[in-house]
């Protein structure tokens, strides 16, 4: 656990983190980023199906589970999906209930989570098949010393420009340690010094269409065994 919310400011609803001067989600529209960025930029929903993990730095206002939830729902697919973030600044629950008010199309999943919401939880089952656990303090701590490995990573800290810590080569080589052959990075950054060290990691690295007004994107699969 621990003591250190988020401290907010807010832009047309939109949290803007006071430490790291740079907002949860897009402005134009924080859904349509996620589903661009972490749900296609890791080739979902046709990967679902039996026991899927997804990790992810930066839980953030729930709203990348909340979009990934919806999409795994109207896959329809049998299995387990387990999804697991790493937060140092968990959001208290009126700010989450705020800023998750932007979208009404997954007001039901917001609910769920919502009702559930205690920083450092889990796991907790919040469907019938998803559960969700969040590790929270320094991801450079938690995620090394985790047992688990994932199928795909949202890797969503704020801007490596304001959030360096999130983003260093040594958390990104662990970030490699931790996903299964076969699986798949996906973030919003296509910073050259990410793309190398995720290269240098182990992943096979690509830069494709970024949403909205960023150009480009990082998407990086770790090969399977020869």
């Amino acid at each position: 656990m621990t003591d250190q919310t988020a401290k907010l400011q807010w832009r047309d609803g939109v949290p803007i983190a006071q430490d790291f001067d740079d907002p949860y989600f897009s402005l134009d529209d924080g859904l349509a980023e996620t589903e661009h960025v972490f749900v296609a930029g890791n080739d979902l929903p046709t990967r679902f199906g039996g026991d899927f993990h997804i990790g992810e730095l930066g839980f953030g206002t729930g709203l990348n589970l909340l979009v990934t939830w919806d999409v795994w729902v109207q896959a329809g697919r049998p299995g387990q999906l387990h999804f697991t973030s790493f937060e140092a600044f968990p959001m208290a629950l009126p700010d989450m209930a705020k800023a998750l008010a932007q979208f009404p199309t997954i007001a039901d999943y917001a609910g769920k989570l919502l009702a559930a919401w205690t920083p450092g939880m889990g796991p907790t089952e919040l469907d019938a098949g998803l559960t969700l656990q969040v590790f929270t303090g320094d991801a450079r701590q938690t995620l090394p010393v985790w047992a688990g490995k994932v199928d795909a990573w949202y890797l969503d800290g704020f801007s490596p420009v304001k959030n360096p810590e999130l983003w260093e080569p040594s958390l990104l080589q662990a970030v490699a340690d931790h996903t299964k052959r076969g699986g798949t990075a996906a973030t919003y950054s296509a910073a050259g010094l990410i793309r190398r060290s995720l290269s240098d990691a182990g992943f096979t690295v690509t830069k494709h269409k970024g949403y909205g007004r960023k150009r480009h994107m990082t998407r990086a699969r770790m090969e399977d065994a020869d």
